[in-house]
């Protein structure tokens, strides 16, 4: 008989974290266990208000489904009872945990793969004044990171690329508009951006609104985030992007995002694996597609107060398991 809980938790960040919707100076998260009596499994989601989700809503989903879960739903009935999103995430890892925890292996073992021992993961820099984020990012590079995502909006793009790629000459970098770039000139900003060894781009576009990069030159790959939620959106993104952006909590857990991982690379697209701000438990769960993945995203604990125990390690521009 298994039994399933679950709870919200706010969870303070270091510093506030800006991108072009908005500032956030905390996550909150919610936490799924099952237990069978013997093994205990946690699994945890960040409702995101942007995809019409709360801590409430997700909760609500949980009650809803609790009495199935008790009564044996399997990992794999559940994609067909509960939408895509954190609630079925949540639920999905916990269950793929307990799963591994009974049959006495790690997930990497249950899923037959090598457990890496790090993951080049990216440091994310915060929206902030052009000063700001070029100090943010030598201090990131002082500290041994090795990729920098720069969130951005509408103001001084160029400017802060510029100062970014001054401050961290070696980095690797990708630029995260959040949708931001609507009714400016995609072609003319591409290429500037080109200028200054940029590796992807992401979401340019509001989602539903991206027709405009089918019309212009990509000289760096495009990469759909809010655009490309599930494995049935990706075959109609291959006209205008490059890449995909796969996150646990838009897909709905770690079932689905492996199965988007396979039709990504069947059509032909890159990947990438990205985050909400969360935890190591959150983390640790995608952490089978990043190995998977050309770009990883992962760095939601670093802008936590006090990370979940236990924690992953990141050092050096890694993820270290």
């Amino acid at each position: 008989m298994i039994q399933m809980t679950f709870l919200s938790a706010e969870l303070p960040l270091a510093k506030p974290f800006v991108i072009s919707r908005g500032t956030r100076t905390a996550v909150t998260v919610v936490r799924v266990t099952l237990t069978d009596g013997e093994f205990t499994a946690t699994g945890e989601c960040t409702p995101t208000a942007h995809y019409q989700e709360s801590p409430q809503s997700v909760c609500e989903q949980l009650e809803w489904i609790r009495p199935q879960v008790e009564e044996g739903l399997s990992r794999e009935a559940l994609q067909n009872v509960l939408p895509a999103g954190s609630a079925r995430n949540a639920l999905d890892c916990a269950m793929w945990r307990l799963d591994a925890a009974k049959q006495g292996k790690t997930l990497w073992q249950l899923l037959d793969m090598p457990k890496p021992v790090s993951v080049i993961t990216a440091e994310t820099l915060s929206l902030d004044s052009l000063e700001n984020m070029a100090k943010a990012a030598g201090i990131a590079v002082a500290g041994g990171a090795q990729l920098l995502k720069i969130k951005l909006d509408r103001e001084q793009i160029i400017e802060k690329v510029a100062a970014i790629r001054a401050a961290a000459p070696l980095a690797t970098l990708v630029v995260d508009a959040n949708e931001a770039w609507q009714g400016l000139d995609l072609g003319s900003l591409f290429q500037a951006l080109h200028e200054f060894n940029v590796a992807m781009i992401e979401q340019p576009l509001p989602a539903g609104h991206d027709n405009d990069l089918v019309r212009c030159l990509h000289p760096i790959p495009v990469c759909a985030d809010e655009s490309c939620h599930a494995r049935s959106d990706i075959a109609g993104l291959r006209d205008r992007y490059e890449m995909i952006n796969i996150k646990l909590d838009k897909c709905g857990g770690l079932t689905e995002a492996l199965a988007m991982t396979e039709e990504a690379r069947r059509l032909g697209l890159r990947i990438m694996v990205g985050c909400m701000l969360g935890s190591s438990i959150a983390m640790e769960a995608a952490l089978p597609v990043a190995v998977q993945a050309e770009r990883v995203d992962l760095d939601g604990p670093i802008w936590l107060a006090q990370d979940a125990e236990p924690a992953l390690r990141y050092e050096n521009g890694e993820v270290w398991l």
